[in-house]
């Protein structure tokens, strides 16, 4: 591989969004008495959000806007139309808080001293800033699909990123925890890292913990990863 720039899929990979949402999710439950598995909630969330966003082209929403509709949708799904407004922004206030995985703020400044490390996500650009601020996250850049006009995993993304950066896409390392993000990026020409994030989804593990045998690298943390590519 000669990599010269480094893109990362942000929301599970470099985010915590498991752990935010079930916290927020159970709080809401308290307050209403509710018992239920707050894990599987939150995990059915994440599937509904997920299924109304990928693979979306020049769609007229962004995903704050499939946030909210699955929300709604997730609590009618487990009897809990009792909670209220002010319960469901306070849910929904958690994508703009999350907090990063521990061991990726101090590697992403080891691998900014030799490549442009770029958010590459579907999640909206006034989102990634926020949680970015929040964990003194220094990208080189964000691109956001809603930026594009078209999500993952369609060809044109990944494409148009490589575009952007002036670049050919083996030069671009795609980093992710996921295999359907990887083996796209990898089918347009990307070199592919596979980081495990086995807390992801909570206690149920993640739905693929296994790298595709095809994946240039696969390491168990991010400092690994800048350890592997000598930085």
């Amino acid at each position: 591989m000669k990599i010269k720039a480094l893109t990362f899929d942000t929301g599970g990979t470099i985010l915590d969004w498991h752990g935010a949402l079930f916290k927020r999710f159970e709080q809401a439950g308290e307050r209403h008495g509710a018992a239920r598995d707050w894990h599987g909630v939150t995990n059915d969330y994440r599937r509904l959000a997920m299924k109304g966003i990928v693979g979306q082209v020049q769609p007229a929403f962004n995903m704050d806007d499939v946030h909210r509709t699955a929300l709604d949708e997730v609590l009618a799904k487990h009897g809990l139309q009792d909670f209220t407004q002010s319960d469901r922004q306070h849910i929904f206030q958690a994508w703009r808080e999350l907090s990063a995985w521990p061991d990726f703020p101090a590697a992403l400044a080891r691998l900014r001293k030799t490549f442009p490390v770029i958010s590459f996500t579907m999640l909206p650009l006034s989102m990634v800033i926020d949680v970015s601020r929040k964990n003194g996250l220094d990208w080189d850049a964000v691109i956001s699909c809603e930026m594009i006009g078209v999500y993952k995993p369609n060809a044109q993304a990944y494409l148009k990123v490589a575009q952007w950066l002036g670049l050919e896409p083996s030069e671009i390392l795609m980093v992710a925890c996921h295999n359907f993000d990887l083996n796209a990026a990898r089918s347009c020409g990307f070199s592919t890292a596979f980081v495990r994030r086995p807390e992801e989804w909570g206690p149920e593990g993640p739905p693929d913990p296994i790298a595709h045998p095809a994946s240039d690298l696969v390491v168990d943390g991010f400092s690994a990863l800048a350890d592997r590519l000598a930085v």
